[in-house]
């Protein structure tokens, strides 16, 4: 099945390649490019059947400290009904390649490049891979902070096509935000969003803030400012950026720039 998504698909290099690449871990953030994503790296997951996990980000010190992020690999005939093993979790789920069948809470729904799924915290579900083709998707889980008087958000389905972007102010439309949540839902307590850059657009200043970030890039390619550094990244590199860590970037083209963005939002820090 076509799809405009990056999707790692794992392999070997040979001998004669090179080890130079871009990977870079640091205290402010890290870059796990898309080279690093091969099959000696990939981890199996209790409950699941014929399915491996790329685990882009996880909670530890120094690290990512309110997620964890995976891209996961389902092949035909393989899912899972007991997918998830904590009990205080959420996740949103977006689909890069391939079909499946996600049931939550009885409600049965099929998914495709593009589809957006979000699973409340005590939520029931199941996802089964019914085709003859493998589906990847990412998978974002993060602990659920509950509030006193605010209800948990409810299950939905949606997709990338179906959410008009938000334009940012003036950027005549080169930067735009895809949210599949309305941003002051005091509910949820996580933002997973699409941003998406026309060639040329910019982030025009050093971004700095409590968020938390894990970024996937699904399309495109850009040069990214993470804290003092310019990195380079493509479509299928993933980085990570601590709270407060600087950044911004500029989308070199030739076309489209777009990445799958976590952040913890709606919450007061904890003390």
């Amino acid at each position: 099945m076509d799809t405009p998504y990056y999707t790692p698909t794992g392999g070997h290099p040979p001998q004669t390649q090179l080890l130079t690449d871009r990977a870079v871990f640091t205290d402010a953030y890290a870059v796990i490019p898309k080279g690093v994503m091969r099959d000696i790296v990939t981890s199996n997951l209790p409950f699941w059947d014929k399915t491996r996990a790329w685990i882009l980000a996880r909670p530890l010190s120094g690290f990512a400290e309110t997620f964890s992020q995976y891209i996961v690999e389902v092949a035909p005939g393989g899912g899972s009904n007991r997918p998830e093993t904590e009990a205080d979790a959420q996740a949103v789920l977006f689909v890069v390649s391939g079909q499946s069948t996600l049931t939550i809470d009885s409600v049965v729904h099929t998914l495709s490049p593009g589809s957006y799924a979000y699973i409340p915290v005590g939520a029931q579900w199941t996802i089964q891979n019914t085709t003859d083709e493998d589906c990847t998707f990412h998978w974002i889980r993060k602990a659920y902070e509950w509030v006193e008087g605010i209800d948990v958000p409810p299950a939905f389905v949606t997709s990338d096509q179906d959410v008009a972007p938000t334009e940012m102010p003036d950027t005549n439309g080169v930067w735009a935000t895809t949210r599949f949540v309305d941003p002051s839902d005091m509910r949820h307590d996580m933002a997973v969003t699409i941003v998406t850059f026309q060639p040329g657009g910019v982030i025009p200043f050093l971004e700095t803030h409590v968020m938390e970030h894990g970024l996937y890039v699904l399309e495109g390619k850009a040069a990214y400012r993470l804290n003092q550094d310019w990195v380079e990244v493509e479509a299928g590199d993933f980085m990570w950026l601590r709270a407060f860590c600087p950044q911004a970037c500029y989308a070199s083209g030739p076309g489209p720039f777009r990445y799958l963005l976590y952040k913890d939002v709606n919450r007061h820090p904890g003390l």
